[in-house]
């Protein structure tokens, strides 16, 4: 492989180090501005803060109900991946395996909550759900996370299940094979790279999804960011630390959510899985 060293070439990566340069170095500010005002009694006109507290944890925990926020959270990130998984990877079973009329245009319609910005869709969705009394329950706010997430699970997991030989399934049932052993010990051993992927994108897509959540949350059924927009936005005098200190914990808990399933599975797994796949 010959190595471009012409001036233009030296000047495009230059110029694209830069712009990476200069985003990560902005996106490092903003965040020890905010970890910093988080800690700070009082920061006004000065670089740093005239002293430091840990006082403003507490308030927030205290006033914005953190403990409840937190939980209803967990619970909604982990009915979504696990609705997800499930439908998701069924479907996706039933359109790789299967071919019938219309099926290009389900797979387009699968599509579209992908491809349309969520708050499209996402006023229709909360009128149905409001009209059929889910909106501001917990239930509701899983059945409006899913609309987006199964269909992405289902297009990410065709392709990994299309690389699979189905000879290999038909001779696990020639062995005798009911379909739940042939899936618990055939099927599930190859995909479980590609679901776990599928699920930890879910995952993080499901602790960020603000417009739909927001649009179906109740008083009980907030998550995390949600309830950090109210903190911000609602009627009232807050203190800017309490809300900073609010927002850390927003990013901490993202990041253990993300270090807890990275130690399970590497996203690449699905690409390094599908270049392998060929050479067997």
């Amino acid at each position: 492989m010959i190595r471009d060293t012409t001036i233009g070439s030296k000047l495009w990566a230059a110029a694209v180090w830069t712009v990476v340069g200069f985003f990560v170095v902005n996106l490092l500010a903003m965040i020890a501005t905010v970890v910093t005002s988080s800690f700070a009694t009082r920061w006004l006109g000065t670089w740093l803060p005239i002293g430091w507290t840990t006082r403003w944890y507490s308030s927030a925990w205290s006033e914005f109900q953190l403990g409840d926020v937190l939980l209803v959270t967990f619970q909604v990130v982990g009915a979504v991946v696990l609705i997800s998984g499930v439908l998701g990877v069924t479907a996706a079973y039933a359109l790789a395996r299967r071919d019938f009329a219309g099926k290009r245009l389900l797979v387009l319609l699968f599509l579209l909550p992908l491809l349309i910005p969520p708050i499209t869709f996402g006023i229709p969705l909360a009128t149905v759900l409001y009209r059929t009394g889910l909106a501001g329950t917990f239930w509701g706010v899983v059945a409006a996370n899913l609309v987006p997430t199964v269909p992405f699970v289902i297009l990410v997991m065709i392709p990994f299940i299309e690389q699979i030989d189905p000879k290999i399934e038909a001779a696990a049932r020639v062995f005798g094979a009911n379909t739940f052993k042939l899936f618990i010990h055939v099927l599930l051993p190859l995909l479980l790279p590609g679901i776990l992927a599928a699920l930890l994108l879910v995952l993080v897509r499901t602790i960020a999804m603000f417009e739909l959540t927001f649009l179906v949350a109740g008083p009980t059924s907030q998550t995390l960011v949600v309830a950090l927009y109210y903190a911000v936005f609602a009627a009232g005098v807050r203190a800017v630390q309490s809300i900073d200190a609010m927002a850390v914990v927003y990013m901490v808990t993202t990041l253990i959510w993300l270090i807890i399933a990275l130690r399970f599975v590497n996203p690449t797994q699905i690409v390094t899985r599908a270049k392998q796949q060929p050479a067997h």
